[in-house]
């Protein structure tokens, strides 16, 4: 290498190192344009998010612009959530919206919620059309609950008092959630099917339906007495009795179902019995000629046995003319005899 060629060798390194460094300068320029407003929003928000966490969050396909917006509404609302938090929940496939907006409407109505338990909730009510949110809400403002519902085909959950009158009734259910024990825990449908169990219980073990009508209350006295709550996301603040009307006499038409039923069993032993007596009719008369039959062969006998006497000399000719003139004596005094009966 001569002296004229190492001044271009070091031009040339030279401009290798000034291409790097425009690169470099480009692409933290690139990297600043995109974030610079998210970066710039946060920190006059007091929510500040650092810019490798913005590019971290890009590389893991984590929108920013939402995680931020997130920190921000809840810095604002006096809560302090970590970036790393929100990301994570998001990562989940949480709501972190939703969630925020719980962990604000708790903080504001002083109920105890934190970030862990709304992100489980969330994650727990994720396709059964419930949310962390309405959670939180149900819990500050108490919903109510029709009893039956209102797609169940019913209107009325029928149940039958002692003296067989069917009483229909209708139920509001005031409840509000139980943050401690949602995840994992029964929802509506538990509640309907409780409270229906224990209207049909109370109606079956009044003495008469009189009783009900008086006091409509003692069903939901009774029904909120037996903790129907236990295991289910909700508690029971109260049970209304909307409606109670009388229903069809079930006790009647079962005793008349019953008659009906005996009537036929009756109906059929009484056909048998007529059945054995015509069979057993059939059969006396058939002993009856069977008998009938003996008699004329017995009377067959007879001749044989005269014809027999004669020959072995047991019975002569006087004998035998001596006994049918007594034969037709008998005769005689038989027919008088009859003629006097008839007159």
């Amino acid at each position: 290498m001569n002296v004229f060629t190492l001044p271009l060798a070091l031009a040339g390194w030279q401009l290798g190192v000034a291409a790097v460094l425009g690169l470099i300068l480009v692409i933290i320029g690139f990297i600043v344009i995109s974030f610079f407003s998210i970066w710039l929003r946060a920190l006059l928000a007091g929510a500040s998010v650092g810019f490798p966490t913005l590019v971290a969050m890009r590389l893991r396909g984590v929108p920013a612009s939402l995680v931020v917006d997130a920190r921000i509404t809840s810095v604002k609302a006096g809560i302090e959530i970590s970036a790393n938090d929100l990301e994570a929940h998001y990562l989940a496939e949480g709501n972190v919206i939703q969630t925020v907006q719980a962990i604000i409407a708790a903080d504001k109505a002083n109920i105890a919620l934190d970030w862990q338990r709304a992100c489980a909730i969330d994650l727990a009510t994720k396709g059964t059309g419930k949310s962390v949110l309405e959670a939180v809400r149900t819990s500050i403002n108490p919903k109510v609950i029709e009893c039956p519902a209102a797609g169940s085909g019913r209107s009325t959950i029928d149940g039958v008092a002692k003296d067989g009158i069917q009483v229909k009734a209708r139920a509001r259910v005031t409840v509000r959630s139980n943050l401690d024990n949602y995840v994992g825990s029964a929802l509506e449908e538990t509640i309907i099917a409780r409270v229906g169990e224990g209207i049909v219980t109370t109606i079956g073990s009044a003495e008469s339906y009189k009783t009900v009508l008086e006091s409509p209350d003692s069903i939901s006295k009774t029904v909120l007495g037996r903790g129907l709550d236990v295991g289910t996301a909700f508690e029971i603040l109260s049970i209304d009795i909307a409606d109670v009307d009388v229903g069809e006499n079930i006790g009647a038409k079962l005793q008349e179902s019953q008659a009906e039923a005996d009537k036929n069993v009756a109906q059929a032993k009484a056909e048998m019995r007529r059945a054995a007596a015509v069979a057993l009719e059939q059969e006396m008369k058939a002993k009856v000629e069977e008998m009938n039959a003996k008699v004329v062969e017995a009377e067959a006998q007879v001749p044989l046995a005269l014809a027999e006497a004669f020959r072995s000399g047991n019975l002569g000719v006087m004998d035998y003319y001596r006994m049918n003139n007594i034969k037709a004596d008998t005769d005689m005094r038989d027919s008088i005899s009859k003629g006097d009966e008839s007159k």
